[in-house]
């Protein structure tokens, strides 16, 4: 009896394993970075990214005492901006969320995407090395590789993206690239055909004032 109960451990213990690793992505998710997320824009043709609501301990900026060297839209349409300091240096997952990708990925060499719960992800890419595996949850500033220059890539640096529905855009609408600070405000993200138009929000005050003097 004994031996049938280790037999049938053993037979079970690698379907175990596998679902307790499953991952929240379809495999399409999981293999390409330009994916559209399910959803995203079910309910309405606007996303809002309300980054005036979050706490110092809820974003992190992706590597810390880094300059860029390659800013958004450069070089011919540069997807990301270019982040260095110096090589094997610790890259940090920028918010909370959800690894999506983790694996080395042509141009982009060894690359991590995280989906975060505003439906905002971002990209970490010519690491040396990833820490972390698809489906893995990361919080704001937790190292999630080093920097390197695998894929197409001259020296040691992150190149780090944000985009929406598989779609990039300038981080500097993010963060202050200079100054390496979260801006604090909102980023009205707008489903136009196949794109996505992204931009700074400015809420209309006149709007407000009259909907208070009305109540």
């Amino acid at each position: 009896m004994k031996n049938i109960l280790i037999s049938l451990t053993v037979l079970l213990l690698p379907v175990i394993i596998h679902a307790q690793n499953k991952s929240p992505f379809s495999a399409r998710e999981i293999k390409d970075v330009r994916v559209a997320t399910p959803g995203l824009f079910a309910k309405s043709n606007h996303l809002y990214l309300h980054l005036d609501s979050l706490q110092e301990h809820e974003y992190a900026f992706p590597l810390p005492g880094g300059k860029v060297i390659s800013a958004y839209g450069t070089r011919g349409g540069h997807s990301g901006a270019d982040i260095k300091t110096c090589a094997k240096d610790t890259i940090r997952a920028a918010f909370d969320g959800i690894v999506r990708m983790s694996k080395p990925y042509y141009a982009y060499g060894n690359l991590v995407v995280i989906r975060h719960p505003n439906g905002l992800e971002t990209l970490y890419s010519h690491n040396f090395k990833n820490f972390v595996q698809s489906g893995d949850t990361v919080k704001a500033g937790q190292p999630i590789g080093l920097t390197g220059r695998t894929g197409r890539a001259t020296t040691e640096h992150v190149h780090f993206e944000t985009r929406i529905n598989g779609q990039h855009f300038n981080p500097n609408l993010i963060f202050d690239m200079k100054e390496k600070t979260l801006r604090k405000g909102c980023v009205k993200c707008t489903k136009n055909g196949n794109g996505i138009v992204v931009k700074t929000h400015t809420p209309d005050n006149r709007v407000a004032q009259n909907n208070q003097i009305k109540k």
